[in-house]
């Protein structure tokens, strides 16, 4: 992407997810009082003063700590660094300058990159507290008093990253990649599949459950075409989420496939289908969203000649609300069929924002209704006068009848299935809305 990228960095508890927000204009980051909330690379929009830019906040930077979660927190905020064009330090003014500050401050000037300090929470209108200007130690430049909370020296805080970015081009690039969420209960695999099609180690990748909190958007382009893929957290049941921050991911998690145009809805090849798997893929299927039924750890299943189509059968079962849903055993570990993965994507996407004519509609409906004659009640038969497609993402029919309350559903679903058959419509939900006429109307 050619927007530049601004890092958001620091030890843990200063307030960067709070200042992120701010600066975005959003709620996209978690921000609790508990350290460590933050724990993958969080990227947002980000524009002042006609520039443009990308900005990424980071989790907690424990140079000394030898926990594997805060290392691998630490590794991410390196890669941040590594591909950031300026660098925003934030620090805390209530706790002044610590060893931690001093290791970071370090560590960054070693990158060469432009360093931005934010010393964080003067919350005070007027002169900044007399341990703001102990900051200077640090040897940084000027310190920059904000209130993340308030947005109290934001615009200067902007100001000065905008000093050492490029002018912006006066081309805008279209967005016409493909969004895909992965979705799935806890530990099946979803950051190890977004870090294969990366190639790199976008997410932290553990065999504790819940390690991903924040729903995280990855950029891809390959010769399959451009995609954002985004990481969300699992999704447990209601009676597990013990903990205020989890409560947090689940709605980011929802939110995150309410923006995305395809699902990949990850089932742990091993454990099997369960129970959740089916609420999280109604969560899909519910917004209407194009679905992949992707079944990980298919390299660890032990398999014969006829375990994949016996498993096929039952997961058709499971999920038979969206027997729509095209099935594909990969492995995120190994790399296996990711091709193909993506070529579904592609496909599933475009299946839903298909637009079918007017007259091909009513063509179907003709033959159908021909086939198979509408239902009756008490001596009054349905008549459907025409079929049109209202829109898409999902594909939606209104059909204009003389009384709705005949329409039943197994009609609808038999009209459905007759469309299906024509234009395939694989791999995406579709609407039906009926409608009466206003003659019919009392």
């Amino acid at each position: 992407m050619t927007k530049s990228v601004v890092a958001v960095v620091g030890r843990p508890n200063v307030g960067k997810s709070t200042l992120f927000n701010k600066l975005t204009g959003g709620r996209m980051a978690i921000v609790d009082d508990t350290p460590g909330v933050t724990r993958d690379r969080i990227y947002g929009d980000c524009e002042w003063c006609g520039k443009s830019f990308m900005l990424v906040d980071t989790g907690g930077i424990e140079p000394f700590s030898d926990d594997i979660i805060l290392s691998q927190m630490r590794r991410q905020a390196e890669l941040a660094i590594d591909s950031a064009h300026v660098i925003i330090l934030v620090t805390d003014v209530r706790c002044g300058v610590v060893a931690t500050d001093i290791e970071v401050a370090a560590m960054l000037q070693k990158s060469g990159k432009p360093i931005v300090l934010c010393v964080n929470k003067c919350d005070t209108v007027g002169e900044p507290p007399a341990d703001f200007y102990e900051f200077y130690n640090l040897g940084l430049g000027d310190p920059i008093a904000v209130s993340s909370v308030h947005g109290m020296g934001t615009g200067d805080l902007l100001d000065a990253v905008c000093e050492y970015l490029p002018d912006a081009d006066d081309d805008e690039e279209d967005d016409d990649s493909i969004k895909v969420a992965v979705i799935g209960k806890p530990n099946a695999g979803k950051s190890s599949l977004v870090n294969a099609v990366l190639g790199e180690e976008r997410m932290i990748v553990s065999t504790v459950a819940g390690t991903t909190r924040d729903a995280t958007d990855s950029y891809v382009e390959n010769e399959h075409g451009k995609f954002v893929f985004i990481d969300t957290a699992g999704l447990r049941r209601h009676s597990r989420v013990y903990e205020q921050i989890e409560k947090y991911s689940v709605i980011r998690a929802k939110m995150a496939v309410e923006r995305a145009q395809v699902c990949v809805i990850m089932i742990d090849g091993v454990e099997g289908f369960t129970e959740q798997d089916s609420k999280v893929a109604g969560i899909a299927h519910e917004m209407g969203k194009a679905c992949i039924i992707a079944v990980n750890k298919w390299d660890i299943v032990e398999k014969d000649g006829k375990t994949m189509d016996s498993y096929r059968k039952k997961l058709m079962k499971d999920f038979a609300f969206m027997s729509y849903a095209p099935i594909i055993f990969i492995s995120a570990k190994e790399g296996t069929r990711l091709d193909r993965l993506f070529e579904l994507i592609k496909f599933v996407d475009t299946q839903n924002s298909m637009r079918i004519p007017t007259g091909k509609l009513n063509e179907i409906l003709a033959d159908a209704t021909a086939r198979v004659q509408p239902p009756t009640d008490k001596g009054k038969r349905l008549k459907i006068y025409f079929v049109t497609q209202a829109s898409t993402r999902p594909p939606t029919f209104v059909f204009f009848v003389n009384n709705a309350e005949l329409f039943h559903y197994s009609y609808q679903r038999y009209l459905d299935n007759q469309i299906r058959s024509v234009f395939g419509l694989e791999g995406t939900p579709t609407r039906i809305v009926v409608r009466e006429r206003e003659s019919n109307r009392k």
